[in-house]
C-alpha cells in the first residue's frame, strides 16, 4: 500500500471525521481521479508534436493517456473537428496516490519561487484544478530530452460537497497550500 494510501486510512479520515462531525467513516470524503490533460494547438499544423507530449505524459503519469480530439470545428485556429489537439490520462486507486505523493512532495517544491498552491482553485463541487506551466518540473522528464515547455492541467476530483470539505482533505494529505 502506498504511503499516501495509509495516511488517509490511519490519520486523514479520523481528523475529518471529527471537523465536520460526520457520523460513519463512509461520509468522509476521499480521492477519486486525478486527469492530467495537456492542450497541443501546434499539433494542427505538425503531428509530431503530440507524440512527444503523449511520450511525456506516459513518462509522468507511468500510464498511457488517451488523445483528445477537436469537438467543433474553428475556422478562425484551422481547426477541424475530429482532429488530434491534446492528449490526458486519468489516475485511479495505486497509480492516483503514487502521482499524488510525487506531487506535493517532490515536484510542486521544485517550481520557481514557490509559495504554495492557491486556495481558490476549487470549483465549487470539491474538485481543485492545477495549472502546471512546465513539465520539467516533474522528476521522470530529462531535460536534455525535452524541445519544447509544455503546460498541462491536473485536476483532482474528490466525493466532497463543498470546497472547505475538499480543501481539508487535501491539506490533511499534504497539499502545500499557500499561507
Amino acid at each position: 500500500m502506498n504511503r499516501l494510501q495509509e495516511k488517509y486510512k490511519n490519520t486523514v479520515v479520523a481528523n475529518l471525521t471529527k471537523q465536520f462531525n460526520y457520523t460513519t467513516v463512509m461520509q468522509c470524503p476521499k480521492i477519486e481521479k486525478v486527469v492530467i490533460n495537456i492542450g497541443v494547438g501546434e499539433a494542427i499544423s505538425n503531428p509530431k508534436v503530440l507524440d512527444e507530449a503523449v511520450a511525456e505524459l506516459t513518462q509522468i503519469a507511468g500510464q498511457k493517456p488517451v488523445i483528445t480530439r477537436a469537438k467543433k470545428s474553428i475556422a478562425n485556429f484551422k481547426l477541424r473537428e475530429g482532429m488530434p489537439i491534446g492528449c490526458k490520462v486519468t489516475l485511479r486507486g495505486e497509480k492516483m496516490y503514487e502521482f499524488l505523493d510525487k506531487l506535493f512532495n517532490i515536484t510542486l517544491p521544485r517550481v520557481r519561487d514557490f509559495h504554495g498552491v492557491s486556495t481558490t482553485a476549487f470549483d465549487g463541487r470539491g474538485n481543485y484544478t492545477l495549472g502546471v506551466k512546465e513539465q520539467i518540473i516533474f522528476p521522470e522528464i530529462q531535460y536534455d530530452k525535452v524541445n519544447k515547455l509544455r503546460g498541462m492541467d491536473i485536476v483532482i476530483v474528490t466525493t466532497a460537497n463543498t470546497n472547505e470539505e475538499a480543501k481539508a482533505l487535501l491539506k490533511e494529505m499534504g497539499m502545500p497550500f499557500a499561507k
